[in-house]
């Protein structure tokens, strides 16, 4: 029992090293010039980051070890190793602007975790301040598959439109806008088969077409943050114009 105990300790930080080691393989990848394998090496780290965390909270083996060594690896898999993808991939035209893009990426991602480390003791544990490290490096990472299979951007257009994509995902690392975590479903609610069409439809959409897919479902997160309290107004104002009308109109 005692080892059984041990093994499932260990097991979380075993996962959390095979996201070090994807991380890692993804920059040798970049070094070799092989852009698409970097890529699917920050997805496969990405895969290890999620598991980490949730065999940690279902064994009841979570630690102050855990988190810490977590961020660190976090670091490395989805803020230098993307960066440097993005760099070598995109950027390397463009000299120290380019260098200075890549390292405010790095540095708003090693804050966020900083920040994250520091407040996730008292957070509403819904939603995530600012948008998660791993979701920014998958943005990235999709993107450089989905340009090689389908998007094709020319040399003038790509260095320019990777800019402005980086920096806008440095903004939403560091910034104060919330970001659903789906940790408040519960699928023990009667909710299972809601929860298992969706799941289905969205294996369909990646089977059907991966490099697409996978794309928009990570661009769609980074914007879900921001637009969502807009989308929120904007109803409540469809919501409440008909009803105005309803009350103004004079009943003869």
């Amino acid at each position: 029992m005692r080892a059984r105990g041990s093994i499932l300790y260990l097991l979380p930080s075993l996962l959390t090293t095979g996201n070090l080691f994807a991380g890692l393989y993804a920059i040798i990848a970049v070094m070799n010039a092989n852009y698409m394998f970097a890529a699917i090496a920050l997805l496969i780290a990405l895969i290890f980051d999620g598991l980490d965390g949730k065999f940690a909270r279902m064994t009841n083996t979570t630690s102050r070890f855990g988190l810490e060594y977590d961020s660190l690896v976090d670091v490395v898999s989805f803020g230098v190793a993307p960066g440097i993808l993005i760099y070598s991939w995109a950027l390397s035209a463009r000299g120290m602007f380019g260098s200075a893009v890549v390292f405010a990426f790095v540095a708003c991602a090693a804050l966020r975790l900083a920040r994250f480390n520091a407040q996730s003791s008292g957070d509403d544990n819904r939603f995530f301040v600012g948008l998660p490290v791993p979701a920014a490096a998958g943005v990235i990472a999709t993107l450089v598959i989905f340009d090689h299979h389908i998007l094709r951007l020319g040399r003038e257009v790509k260095p320019l439109l990777i800019l402005s994509i980086t920096l806008i995902l440095a903004f939403l690392m560091v910034s104060v806008i919330r970001y659903r975590s789906f940790k408040e479903f519960d699928f023990k609610k009667g909710r299972q088969f809601n929860y298992l069409v969706i799941a289905v439809l969205v294996l369909m959409l990646v089977s059907a077409a991966p490099q697409l897919t996978l794309f928009v479902l990570f661009v769609g997160y980074a914007l879900s943050g921001p637009l969502e309290p807009l989308v929120r107004v904007l109803m409540k104002k469809l919501i409440v114009q008909p009803v105005t009308h309803d009350m103004g109109d004079p009943k003869e």
